[in-house]
């Protein structure tokens, strides 16, 4: 793959993180690039563009100015886990209430498999700002592909940005499933062999979750640019979604635009 092409599923990994409502102003997104990684800088990932990517030696001491401090924690599980290609980090509401909550998460459902065995929370709510504090979680996700940090919500890996994105949206819906559950009484895990049945089909089923979230994420868009248009001049048919755009807590529905373009008024969309 070409950094060209690591530079743009960067920057659209970002975007859908950022309107599926998996991070707020804090976020960012990675990929392995040889003996560097490409990293998202500090700031809105709503806002990020290609150019604005940093790079990282992997070997780094001190990161570049424009890398986002808690960056330590992508170069400590790029070290520790040669499996990752991608890693996103993100404070899905849901997972600062699980993580208060327990110290591992078992998957319930099967896709909550493709998160690993479990999913492990780190007992720190200290920012990975350091090589060391970096470290000290890295260490907590040994095997998996999700890790919760207490109180400072949680970093997924995958194959590409895409997929680690799609893992950090399924771990918002696990933290929320495991919360009902558990306020409805006791759990029922999945057991060792239904986990072993689910994660041997991640890899063909992970990338159309991610073309499912991508299509969502692109269907807010519109929505917004829509609504931004206004009278101006829409005469398309959108699938659009609610104003929320808060990921799974949306109902997309069809909305008929009527033509309001003025005579020699360009179309908008």
């Amino acid at each position: 793959m070409t950094a060209a092409k690591q530079r743009r599923d960067l920057a659209e990994a970002a975007h859908v993180l950022s309107r599926l409502g998996l991070v707020t102003a804090y976020g960012h997104v990675s990929a392995r690039a040889g003996r560097a990684m490409l990293i998202t800088p500090a700031a809105d990932l709503a806002n990020v563009t290609e150019p604005n990517i940093v790079e990282v030696p992997l070997s780094a001491a001190v990161l570049p100015l424009a890398a986002p401090a808690e960056a330590f924690a992508h170069l400590a599980l790029y070290r520790a886990r040669p499996d990752a290609a991608a890693i996103a980090r993100a404070q899905p509401p849901s997972a600062f209430a699980a993580a208060a909550t327990a110290t591992s998460l078992p998957p319930l459902h099967g896709q909550a498999a493709w998160l690993g065995g479990s999913v492990p929370v780190h007992d720190s709510a200290m920012l990975l700002r350091s090589a060391a504090l970096a470290d000290s979680a890295a260490a907590s996700l040994p095997t998996g592909e999700a890790l919760l940090l207490r109180g400072n919500g949680a970093l997924t890996l995958g194959a590409a940005p895409g997929i680690a994105v799609a893992r950090m949206w399924l771990l918002s819906a696990t933290c929320d499933a495991y919360l009902t559950a558990r306020a409805a009484g006791a759990v029922k895990p999945l057991t060792a062999g239904e986990i072993t049945s689910w994660r041997a089909v991640q890899d063909e089923l992970l990338p159309r979750l991610w073309q499912h979230l991508l299509r969502r994420a692109t269907c807010c868009q519109l929505s917004h640019r829509a609504r931004q248009v206004g009278d101006q001049g829409v005469r398309n048919t959108f699938l659009v979604q609610d104003a929320s755009c808060r990921g799974h807590d949306l109902a997309e529905f069809r909305v008929p635009w009527r033509r309001l373009r003025r005579p020699g008024q360009p179309d908008m969309l």
